[in-house]
């Protein structure tokens, strides 16, 4: 493989790197909203259960039809809430090894982001080696001319 044809290739998957890291970052930033969404929701349903106390009415205006009502309410936001959490603490989960992944993406596109560099460097060396050459070559024949 040509050096030319090594850097193209090289940009080619620095580029597919950098795509991929892109792709993750996007997803990354979708996760972090999903969060937020279950912690706002948890909020609401910890207010729901907070706001709903029978404590502000007095005991005797209560009948015990609404005071189960409102007993089977609150632990039915409670049981929401609770599964709310386990997703919330799944998704969390979630979120690290997509960090991870990111992270690991990342350092592999840095890397082929330096030997990329490198290459690029190594052939503008050959090239500049070459151009001098050239150049020299041309100042030893026009020097032999006006020799003779």
């Amino acid at each position: 493989m040509t050096q030319p044809s090594q850097i193209k290739s090289l940009a080619t998957l620095v580029a597919l790197r950098e795509r991929v890291v892109d792709k993750l970052t996007a997803e990354l930033a979708a996760k972090e909203r999903e969060r937020e969404r279950y912690r706002s929701n948890l909020e609401r349903m910890a207010g729901l259960c907070a706001s709903g106390s029978s404590a502000s009415v007095a005991p005797m205006a209560i009948s015990l039809n609404s005071a189960l009502n409102y007993g089977h309410y609150k632990q039915t936001v409670l049981q929401m809430a609770d599964a709310h959490r386990t997703d919330l603490a799944l998704h969390e989960a979630d979120m690290a090894v997509t960090k991870r992944a990111l992270a690991t993406a990342a350092s592999k596109r840095e890397v082929m982001g330096q030997v990329l560099a490198q290459q690029q460097q190594q052939w503008q060396v050959v090239q500049n080696k070459a151009d001098q050459k050239r150049q020299d070559d041309m100042a030893s024949q026009l020097w032999a001319r006006t020799q003779t």
